[in-house]
């Protein structure tokens, strides 16, 4: 090797220690000092930064295996504050925001992968407090939320669909206060009031501007609800008035009373058994839609030419037979099974 090329590679190893030393320097006191950087395994470079007295200072980075950028920290106080950028493995933006000393601080927002913001959020100290806004796909405010000591707390406000919202209020999580919610029509869907987190007091459903659930509550508890039956003129029924309800046709349901009075209301099953609720009744047969109320069921039996039949109290006027759903309901309300039918009827 002649005298020059022994010169260049003398120069050239002590150009790499120089290099070498002048990253991730420890001092005398163990804090970090320049330029540090990381790999990984594979000698792919995955962090680098600047320090100064061990605080990081200027910008630091992280990057993904194919050396695109996954955070950029940005520091506005050396080792303490920084605007905070995350990206995807395409180099999209997902969210960015302050960072005081490793908590969110402020304001934060936060992107869908075409760009489009979708949320901001407002922080103290890693928690969460102030408005927090979701945005639908066009851009327009999907759901307003107040928070304070994480916790929500003040006003809700969320839309359905394109012109309906639901709006009510938290204290310190609980909803409070009234529930109400529109349509896309601008009627009145749903109404009611929370104590501490809990329905209480008057809470009602309409369907088209008509109020078809009128629900009374004490603190979690459903004391009563009357559902709409619609007879020649609107009638509201209690639930717990009610013992049978057969479907007779496509618009025609029958209704039996615990009085023995029968209804015949001019509307389809499924918009009636919609109102009714599931907490207190149960279907009998699926396949012709009966469904009775559990209170009223006394077991299986047989009528006179020996078939299984449910017996109620009051017993409607026509025979329910039950399929095999509705004989396993029967069963673990634990009523005897062998009761004739005629002896019921007796009563």
């Amino acid at each position: 090797m002649n005298t020059g090329k022994c010169l260049l590679l003398a120069a050239a190893l002590t150009l790499g220690s120089v290099t070498a030393l002048a990253q991730n320097t420890i001092d005398k006191q163990g804090r970090r000092q320049g330029h540090w950087i990381r790999t990984d395994k594979d000698g792919s470079k995955i962090f680098e930064a600047d320090y100064v007295d061990g605080l990081e200072t200027g910008t630091s980075t992280y990057y993904y295996a194919d050396g695109t950028v996954r955070i950029r920290n940005t520091y506005t106080e050396p080792g303490k504050r920084c605007i905070h950028e995350a990206y995807d493995e395409r180099g999209r933006l997902l969210a960015t925001g302050e960072y005081n000393q490793r908590n969110r601080d402020g304001l934060w927002r936060f992107y869908a992968e075409d760009g489009r913001l979708v949320k901001e959020a407002h922080y103290r100290m890693g928690i969460k407090d102030g408005q927090h806004t979701i945005f639908g796909q066009q851009g327009d405010t999907a759901e307003v939320t107040h928070w304070q000591n994480n916790h929500r707390h003040g006003r809700w406000w969320r839309r359905i669909g394109r012109k309906g919202y639901i709006t009510g209020s938290y204290i310190n999580g609980l909803m409070e206060g009234r529930l109400v919610e529109y349509d896309e029509e601008g009627r009145l869907a749903r109404e009611g009031h929370y104590s501490g987190g809990l329905k209480h007091g008057t809470y009602r459903y309409y369907t088209n501007g008509r109020m078809t659930i009128d629900e009374h509550w004490n603190h979690g508890a459903m004391g009563n609800r009357k559902i709409l039956l619609a007879l020649p003129a609107d009638h509201y029924e209690s639930v717990h008035d009610i013992v049978c309800l057969m479907p007779q046709g496509k618009n025609r349901v029958l209704v039996w009373l615990a009085d023995g009075t029968k209804l015949t209301v001019q509307e389809s099953a499924d918009d009636v058994y919609s109102r009714i609720g599931n907490e207190l009744f149960a279907m009998a047969n699926r396949k012709s839609n009966v469904m009775v109320a559990l209170s009223a069921v006394q077991g299986i039996g047989k009528d006179g030419e020996g078939r299984e039949v449910m017996l109620l109290d009051p017993q409607p006027d026509v025979p329910i037979f039950p399929d095999e759903d509705g004989k396993r309901m029967a069963a673990t309300l634990r009523f005897g099974d062998n009761t004739p039918l005629d002896e019921l009827q007796g009563r």
